[in-house]
């Protein structure tokens, strides 16, 4: 009888042993999920930064009288890669400084229309095109992202997982939100 006993402690033990694996790897596994979407988006934002001295310049070349418009998109950009590149830049502020970035380049596709000439430029209608379609990119991955950290957040704030997260420091997520609400849309582009 008392081996009995044994086995039935020995069995509870392996049990509780193997969830407590199978609710890590869980944490895990939502973890490098978030951490691939946070990459989508971060190679999808350097593109964004790569276009964007381009397309000014090209703005530049017809409405050079517009320094302003001009000046405020080189300092949103500036900002936002700032902000990209620092170690601890955080989803929160990435869609601050992103939120600022895109208003400027609305601002920047606002002033491009009243140019015919410009509109009619091949190079600034390409680089109209692939902004276009990386701030749809750039969409898709913050969608992603935010899916998977609700998914990862879901897990690690549920009973009795969330005692599993305390012990092993599964931090929390933010998402990636544009608070500013004119930037919340991407600029408009019209041929």
């Amino acid at each position: 009888m008392p081996w009995l006993i044994f086995f039935g402690v020995f069995a509870a033990v392996v049990v509780v042993a193997l969830w407590l694996i199978a609710a890590y790897n869980k944490l895990v596994r939502l973890r490098v999920d978030a951490d691939n979407g946070w990459s989508q988006i971060d190679v999808q934002l350097k593109r964004r930064y790569d276009l964007i001295p381009n397309l000014v310049e090209t703005v530049k070349g017809y409405a050079s009288h517009e320094k302003e418009t001009l000046d405020a998109v080189i300092s949103a950009r500036a900002k936002a890669v700032s902000v990209h590149d620092a170690s601890n830049a955080g989803a929160k502020e990435m869609g601050m400084s992103e939120g600022m970035l895109t208003q400027a380049l609305g601002r920047l596709i606002a002033v491009a229309e009243a140019y015919p000439d410009l509109k009619a430029n091949t190079n600034f209608l390409s680089l109209q095109e692939e902004l276009s379609s990386t701030e749809n990119k750039i969409g898709f991955s913050r969608q992603h992202f935010n899916d998977t950290v609700g998914r990862y957040e879901e897990a690690r704030q549920s009973f009795p997982v969330n005692i599993v997260a305390g012990v092993f420091n599964f931090e929390k997520r933010d998402y990636f939100e544009i608070t500013e609400p004119a930037a919340k849309e991407a600029p408009k582009v019209s041929f």
